[in-house]
């Protein structure tokens, strides 16, 4: 036999409504007293159960993350990130992961798995506005990335057009004419890629300077090998950059392994700068300098908008959908600072 509610009740004294109370989170439980239970359940080894949950509240006390790349660094750290506020909130997460496909993205969208999770947070890549417009109600989204979707859903994204205008505020300022830009794509013009290079052109103009169409490189994808291609392709240029603003940090350490393979000097003749902040950066030969979206605050303000929506009484009107803008900061490594002077 397990540990029940009433043994709980029992060790600390209470009736075995405070006990559920406690269990269940609900605020109206004084200090003394929510302390008092917790010590009981930590004493005891209780642990709540789910499907009785489930019965009783119709919530699993689980959520889903989807994204399209678990082994990318950056949603590796998101995900994290995502697991640390939901336990916050005493939710599990389930990861999945969609390999950045519309039908994948759709799916999981749409409702699939609904009957597991009590709510959602996707990270879509090619999902559409109207992939959304017919989506039920249940269980609740939220949205993360940073295509404008026009859809009745809460939004959390970056200002991809100001943290691209502040890298290249960045190099304009030490003295760099011919900054490239690395990871364009061809195909949809709501893509992160076509924000941050829309942020690169803006800045370049702002400070008098004519972007060189000749120095954006399209890839494939976004990955050291792609970065080590198009940095290649550059080098092998008539008139070569002198700082390359990449679009994440996988790319960006693509383009370092080349311009050391070529004899190519960071930053005294190349200076770079990636995008993401992910912990390879740190630790190269030469450290990356690099975009560092708050992904802390992505994942609070994802976790805490759903969390808003799952408890919402039903017969309430919900609040309005959000676009909520989380910040970003500019990290400035060797990549673009050089290396301090040894001192003996």
């Amino acid at each position: 036999m397990g540990v029940s509610l009433k043994d709980v009740a029992l060790r600390a004294g209470v009736s075995v409504k405070t006990v559920s109370n406690v269990v269940n989170d609900y605020p109206h439980v004084r200090a003394g007293t929510r302390d008092r239970v917790q010590r009981a359940i930590d004493e005891l080894g209780y642990r709540p159960n789910a499907t009785a949950r489930q019965l009783r509240t119709g919530r699993s006390g689980i959520i889903a993350l989807a994204v399209p790349e678990l082994g990318n660094p950056y949603f590796a750290d998101l995900a994290t990130a995502v697991i640390d506020a939901a336990a916050h909130h005493a939710h599990t997460v389930l990861l999945d992961h969609t390999a950045g496909l519309r039908a994948n993205e759709t799916l999981v969208s749409q409702g699939f798995r609904s009957h597991l999770i009590d709510g959602l947070i996707l990270s879509p890549i090619h999902l559409e506005r109207e992939d959304l417009l017919h989506r039920p109600a249940r269980p609740p989204l939220v949205l993360l990335g940073e295509r404008e979707y026009d859809a009745p859903f809460d939004h959390i994204a970056i200002d991809n057009v100001a943290a691209a205008r502040l890298a290249v505020r960045h190099l304009l300022g030490l003295g760099r004419r011919r900054i490239a830009f690395v990871g364009a794509r061809r195909d949809s013009r709501r893509q992160p890629a076509h924000l941050r290079l829309r942020g690169w052109r803006e800045e370049l103009l702002a400070a008098g300077r004519t972007p060189r169409e000749d120095l954006v490189i399209a890839t494939d994808g976004y990955d050291r090998l792609d970065g080590a291609v198009a940095m290649t392709r550059l080098l092998d240029l008539p008139e070569p950059p002198d700082a390359v603003f990449a679009y994440n940090d996988l790319v960006a350490l693509g383009a370092l392994r080349v311009l050391a393979e070529r004899g190519v000097k960071v930053p005294e003749q190349v200076a770079v700068v990636g995008f993401d902040d992910i912990e390879d950066g740190r630790y190269g030969a030469v450290t990356l300098t690099t975009i560092a979206p708050d992904k802390a605050a992505i994942a609070r303000l994802a976790v805490d908008r759903l969390i808003a929506r799952i408890e919402a009484a039903p017969e309430r009107t919900p609040p309005p959908p959000r676009r909520i803008l989380p910040g970003h900061t500019l990290v400035v490594r060797e990549s673009t600072a050089g290396r301090a002077p040894h001192r003996t």
